[in-house]
C-alpha cells in the first residue's frame, strides 16, 4: 500500500491505491500537465536515469513513459524485446535481468506477457523501484491512472458513475485495472459488454462486487443502456488465443462502437474511451465525433500523469 508516501515504492497494481492517494497523484497530475502544455524546462528528475525493459510491444506506454522521464529532466535506458537483444537470449534468468539493470538505474518501468511478472521483478529488484507497464492479461495500473483522472477530470468525480465497458473483459489488463479503480469509489455502475467466451471470470465478478461495485454483464447491443457516463471500448486480445480460429470467432461477436451505436444509444454529455491500439474496436469514423476522447485528452493524460507518478516514486516532489 502506498499510504500517502509514494516515494521509492514499487507500483505493481492498483489494489495499492486508496482515494487519498489517488487525489494525490492527481493533485500532482495538474501541475505536470501545465509544463507539458506550456513546454517549460524541468529539472525534476535531473540526475537521474529510468529503465524502460519492454519484454511486448509497446507504443503509447513505452513513449509516453520516456517522454515523462525527458519533459522532467531526467534520461532513460530503455530496452525493447529483451529476449531478442539482451542476454536473456543466452539464458539468463529473469530476475538476474532485473538486478543488472536496477544497478544501472533509479526506476524500472516494466512491461511483460506473463501475468505476475511485475511482482516477481519487484521482489528481485532490492534498491530501486518497480512500475508495472502491463502484465500478461494481469493489471495494467498506470493505464488505469489516466483513465481515472481522464473520467474525473471530465466528470469531476469518480462516485456516483455508470459506464460501460466492451469488448475482451477476461483478457484485457486494462479493464481489471480499471475495475478495480471504480470499486473504490461510492454507486459504481458498470455494465460488461462482451461475447460469453470472453466474460469476466467468475472469481473476478465476485471479488468486484464485494468490494461494492455494481456490475452487469451484457452481451448483445439491443442491451446497452442509454444513461452511462462513459463507454471504454477495448480490442480482443489476440496474442491470448491458442487458436486464429478461436479468435476469428470472438471477433465475429463483438459490438463495434460506430456513429450509429453512439446515436442509438449515448448521451450527449457522455466520452468515449479507448486504451488503444484500435483493432477493430471503434470505427475511424467516431473520431469526429466530440464525445471520443481517445486519441484527444485521454492519451494526452498518460503523459502527465506518468509525469506526476515517477517524480512522486522517485522522491523529486
Amino acid at each position: 500500500m502506498i499510504h500517502g508516501c509514494f516515494q521509492g515504492k514499487d507500483i505493481v497494481s492498483l489494489d495499492q491505491f486508496s482515494v487519498d492517494d489517488l487525489s494525490i497523484l492527481f493533485n500532482v497530475t495538474g501541475k505536470m500537465k501545465q509544463i507539458a502544455v506550456n513546454n517549460e524546462p524541468s529539472r525534476i528528475l535531473e540526475g537521474l536515469l529510468v529503465a524502460l525493459l519492454f519484454f511486448e510491444p509497446s507504443s503509447r506506454t513505452f513513449s509516453s513513459f520516456a517522454a515523462a522521464v525527458k519533459r522532467l529532466g531526467g534520461q532513460t535506458l530503455e530496452m525493447q524485446n529483451p529476449e531478442a537483444v539482451s542476454s536473456v537470449t543466452k539464458g539468463e534468468t529473469f530476475e538476474d535481468t532485473i538486478r543488472v539493470i536496477e544497478a544501472y538505474s533509479n526506476a524500472i518501468i516494466l512491461r511483460h506477457r506473463i501475468s505476475g511478472a511485475a511482482k516477481q521483478a519487484a521482489r528481485a529488484a532490492e534498491d530501486v523501484p518497480v512500475i508495472n507497464a502491463g502484465d500478461g492479461n494481469n493489471e495494467h495500473p498506470t493505464q488505469t491512472l489516466l483513465d481515472l483522472y481522464t473520467l474525473y477530470e471530465r466528470f469531476g468525480r469518480l462516485d456516483n458513475i455508470t459506464g460501460m465497458m466492451a469488448g475482451d473483459a477476461l483478457n484485457s489488463r486494462t479493464i481489471h485495472s480499471l475495475l478495480r479503480g471504480l470499486s473504490l469509489f461510492g454507486n459504481n455502475t458498470m455494465y460488461i459488454l462482451s461475447p460469453n467466451q470472453l466474460s469476466l471470470s467468475r472469481d473476478e465478478v465476485v471479488s468486484l462486487q464485494d468490494r461494492g461495485l455494481r456490475l452487469i454483464e451484457i452481451h448483445n447491443e439491443r442491451e446497452i443502456p442509454h444513461d452511462c457516463d462513459f463507454w471504454y471500448w477495448t480490442r480482443i486480445q489476440k496474442e491470448r488465443f491458442s487458436s486464429a480460429e478461436e479468435y476469428q470467432q470472438a471477433q465475429h461477436e463483438i459490438v463495434i462502437a460506430t456513429p450509429e451505436l453512439l446515436k442509438t444509444y449515448a448521451k450527449k454529455d457522455m466520452i468515449l474511451m479507448d486504451p488503444l491500439p484500435r483493432v477493430e474496436s471503434v470505427d475511424p469514423a467516431v473520431d469526429a465525433d466530440e464525445r471520443a476522447v481517445y486519441l484527444r485528452s485521454q492519451i494526452r493524460n498518460g503523459l502527465y500523469t506518468r509525469m506526476a507518478l515517477l517524480a512522486l516514486v522517485l522522491g523529486r516532489i
